[in-house]
């Protein structure tokens, strides 16, 4: 494997038809050359949950892999959480560019739009960082593997844990695109299977939505237990600044923020996150191999976030078992076909420092085990970075929606 400068294309698009050409290749490079591209949110409200820190941990998944005779390249893209500019993006990278994977591509809309692409073009696709379910359900394809989290695993864990405590009656804040609504949909499913009940809900547009203040009052008014934060990021933290502002948890009222990231909490400050409960596949002080690959990863990561998150720690998860696949079948027959790559990353186990033993399922889902946290309070935290306890592991079996209820077509009756 040859990995250069040049290897890393800096490909960061201001409208998809502005994005630089990578370096042409002659046709024997070409022939024995990967090309990963990492295509995620690098300027935008979903930045610093992957961003660049995204593509570093992909290239540090090339580098430990090793010299097994092809040449390796990894490009990085910003689709703008825009699902136009994201799938013309894919398009000029598989047709142009010689890419033959797609990695990370947070924002469900944007997801499922390059999943599409993927699929027509018959390319591998490891996407990490939506978070919608359809990728595994209606809309799965055969060239699709869903790395690290979905929306049906956050809401059994998150949403099922906060029922049980005694939160039966809820309100959701959803934002308005594929994420917020399997969000919303799946968590729903969870309440009601339990005995609860849905009392209302708000869409707020997305993206461009920093005041949730209107939305707060009204599920404060509706009187429900608990306020569903069926959001990310940016939103999720200005919804509990503000919930905190108003002073809605001291009166009672639980916010159960659906998809949080250790970067989130890093952001609101133990005092303000201290109590909420959160879903992750990774945490770095997990396990002592967590901790260990953290560490060995921690000076390689550009952003504000010093320890992977879930999905940068996807990022180098993914790339690494798409290597293995491509090592294993030969580059020729990988280059050939996305979907005998990814069967071939199906027919073999995960394995790897940041999440452990898994495996990809038929629907192209992989299968690892989820674990509820508690954020800690300043007093019980020991030092940077060290936020959250344990409360319940779910095993990887159990983690993720029964084969049999996505609605896959892939999936043999």
């Amino acid at each position: 494997m040859t990995i250069t400068r040049r290897n890393l294309v800096a490909s960061v698009a201001v409208g998809a038809t502005l994005m630089p050409a990578a370096p042409r290749l002659t046709r024997a490079q070409a022939a024995n050359t990967i090309r990963i591209g990492v295509l995620n949110d690098q300027s935008g409200l979903y930045s610093y949950i992957g961003g660049l820190n995204g593509v570093a941990m992909a290239q540090v998944a090339a580098e430990e892999f090793g010299n097994r005779g092809f040449t390796i390249e990894v490009l990085r893209a910003d689709h703008q959480n825009r699902p136009d500019v994201g799938s013309s993006i894919a398009r000029q990278w598989i047709d142009r560019d010689g890419v033959d994977m797609i990695l990370d591509v947070p924002t469900s809309s944007v997801g499922l739009a390059v999943a599409g692409v993927c699929r027509e073009r018959d390319k591998a696709y490891v996407n990490v960082g939506s978070a919608t379910s359809d990728l595994t359900g209606a809309q799965c394809a055969p060239t699709t593997v869903h790395w690290v989290y979905d929306t049906y695993m956050l809401a059994r864990s998150t949403g099922g844990a906060t029922v049980r405590a005694g939160g039966d009656t809820w309100f959701f804040i959803t934002a308005d695109y594929a994420f917020g609504h399997a969000l919303e949909r799946d968590t729903t499913h969870f309440i009601r299977q339990a005995g609860g009940r849905v009392l209302g809900g708000v869409r707020t547009p997305f993206p461009g939505t920093t005041d949730f203040s209107a939305f707060l009052l009204q599920a404060q008014a509706s009187r429900a237990k608990v306020i569903g934060l069926a959001n990310a990021g940016q939103d999720t933290t200005n919804c509990i600044k503000q919930a905190a502002e108003f002073g809605l948890t001291r009166r009672g009222v639980r916010l159960a923020a659906l998809l949080m990231f250790i970067d989130d909490v890093h952001a609101l400050g133990l005092q303000t996150a201290q109590g909420l409960v959160m879903t992750e596949s990774f945490y770095w002080d997990l396990n002592d191999r967590t901790r260990a690959f953290s560490e060995r990863v921690r000076g390689r990561l550009p952003g504000v976030t010093k320890v992977p998150n879930m999905v940068t720690a996807g990022n180098y998860s993914g790339t690494l078992h798409y290597l293995k696949a491509v090592a294993d079948m030969g580059v020729q027959a990988a280059k050939a076909s996305g979907t005998a790559v990814v069967n071939r990353m199906k027919a073999m186990p995960t394995q790897d420092d940041a999440f452990g033993e898994g495996r990809v399922r038929e629907d192209g889902r992989h299968i690892i085990p989820s674990y509820l946290f508690e954020v800690k309070t300043p007093q019980e935290s020991r030092g940077d970075w060290d936020y959250l306890k344990l409360l319940q592991t779910t095993p990887a079996e159990e983690a993720f929606r029964p084969l049999n209820e996505g609605g896959c077509p892939l999936v043999r009756a």
